[in-house]
Formats: C-alpha cells, sequence, structure tokens
C-alpha cells in the first residue's frame, strides 16, 4: 500500500535519522569530485551499458500527475510540441507518444547510448519524435529546436544529476525554446527522501548532494531552493510542493519515506 500527500513542509526527520545525517557530513576530496564532473557523461553511458532499458520503469503516470498537457490545449486535438530535456532510454516519452497522438516530442539525453536505445525503439518515428544527444549546460538547444516554438518542456528526475552550480545554465538553456507562457513541468527527488538517507559515510559531495557507488549523482531538493533557482532565470512560480509518499511493505513491516518535489515554472 502507498499513502501520499502534497504539502510545503519538508518531512521531519526522525531523531536516529536526524544523527545519521549529521555523522555523514565528510565531504568527497576536491581531486574526487573534479574526476566525477569529468566523468559524468561516461558514468551514466556505463549506467545505461549495465542497465539496458530495463532499470526504469515506463512512466504511465505521467498524464495523470501533470494534467497541464491536456489543460494547455486550446481546443481538444491541438497539436503540441513537447520537449523532454534528459529522456534517458525513453520511458515517458513513449507512454506519452502512445496515449497522447497530438504530440510532436524533441527528446535530449546526457547519454549517446540512452539516445540510441530511443532510436531503436519500434514506437521511434521522427514523424513524431525528434531525439539528439545534448549536455544541457554547455550545448545550445538552439542547434535543435527554433525559439519560441515548444509548448511544455518535461524536466523529470534530471536537474538532480547535475551539479548545483551548472543547473541555471540548464534553466538558461530551456528558456530559449519556450514559447512565451507556456511552462516547464518539474518532479525530482525531495530533501530527505529515502534514498537520500541511505547513503554511506564518504558519499556527500556539497549540501543535499551525493555520489552512488557507480559515480553517477544525485542532488535532493528543498522548494525554497527550487523556487530561486527557477526564478533567478526569469521564470514564474504556478506550482511547487512536496509529494510524501508513504510506501508500506506489510509482509516486511517496512515503512519506506518517498519524498519529491513536483513543480510547475512559467516563461512569462
Amino acid at each position: 500500500g502507498a499513502l501520499q500527500s502534497k504539502g510545503h513542509s519538508a518531512r521531519t526527520l526522525s531523531p536516529e535519522e536526524a544523527e545519521k545525517l549529521a555523522k555523514g557530513q565528510v565531504l568527497v576530496s576536491e581531486f574526487k569530485q573534479l574526476k566525477l564532473e569529468k566523468e559524468a557523461q561516461k558514468n551514466w553511458d556505463l549506467f545505461y551499458k549495465r542497465n539496458s532499458t530495463n532499470f526504469f520503469k515506463d512512466r504511465h503516470w505521467t498524464t495523470r500527475e501533470f494534467e497541464e498537457l491536456k489543460a494547455c490545449r486550446e481546443f481538444a486535438d491541438q497539436k503540441l510540441t513537447i520537449l523532454e530535456a534528459g529522456c534517458g532510454v525513453g520511458n515517458c516519452l513513449f507512454p506519452l507518444l502512445e496515449e497522447d497522438l497530438h504530440i510532436f516530442a524533441y527528446a535530449c539525453d546526457f547519454s549517446p547510448r540512452a539516445v540510441e536505445y530511443v532510436k531503436q525503439n519500434p514506437l521511434y518515428s521522427p514523424e513524431r519524435c525528434q531525439v539528439f544527444q545534448c549536455d544541457l549546460t554547455r550545448d545550445d538547444l538552439l542547434q535543435h529546436i527554433p525559439a519560441e516554438s515548444v509548448d511544455v518542456v518535461t524536466l523529470i528526475f534530471v536537474l538532480s544529476a547535475i551539479h548545483p552550480d551548472k543547473m541555471h545554465l540548464v534553466l538558461r538553456n530551456i528558456y530559449k525554446v519556450l514559447k512565451p507562457g507556456k511552462c516547464v513541468l518539474f518532479r525530482d527527488y525531495g530533501l530527505y527522501d529515502h534514498a537520500m538517507l541511505r547513503f554511506k559515510a564518504g558519499s556527500k559531495l556539497a549540501e543535499n548532494f551525493y555520489v552512488r557507488q557507480d559515480g553517477t549523482r544525485s542532488y535532493f531538493f528543498s522548494e525554497e531552493f527550487l523556487s530561486e533557482l527557477f526564478r533567478a532565470e526569469g521564470y514564474e512560480q504556478v506550482a511547487n510542493e512536496y509529494v510524501q509518499r508513504e510506501t508500506v511493505n506489510r509482509k516486511e513491516q517496512l515503512c519506506v519515506p518517498r519524498v519529491f518535489l513536483q513543480s510547475k515554472f512559467q516563461k512569462p
């Protein structure tokens, strides 16, 4: 079973959790941090080599969670142009293209291997989707997408993998291709999510930023941090709240607290 609530309050830690976080404050050395930044693409490519297309489940919840994909239409069958920034192997992209026949999607990912998996998917069709490799912190999206031509940008579990110092570059890049009055739909790891509390000592890179054993990195967002990040790049906040989900495994008497941040930011 799962219990879900939405709101603006961060999750309250238990005394044991607070103690565990307090103990893991030693940061990874600067040398290793620079190496991780330099090898970020390689580490994600290896991740997809190991896991192929089997790691993430297809996200059939996207249209349920983001009603804006329907609401941003002025009439029922209006064709929408979307950008999925950080598409992975298409777990979000293909369910969306299947469910909504009036979408044309641009999709990009950091990992060349992930992009190849998208192209090999039997559902991939250049008439409905254009996928390309892209480092969103460095490569100009305007090389692939006309300025101010996109109705919706989805940024789902992507920004957390990027160094906090470079996140603003991603938002700046996306801003250029988004139509005025249209929005970015965001979902990612929230502060004190179960995954954040599972990191062992020696995994911390910076405040709320950690490295996994495979070298991929993860940031855990507070509502305030995300709001400041988007506003600084000229976006207006429409919605921004924590989604707290308690997944209960009755068989093993385990309670897993998941925390995500779900948000919508608009280009004026």
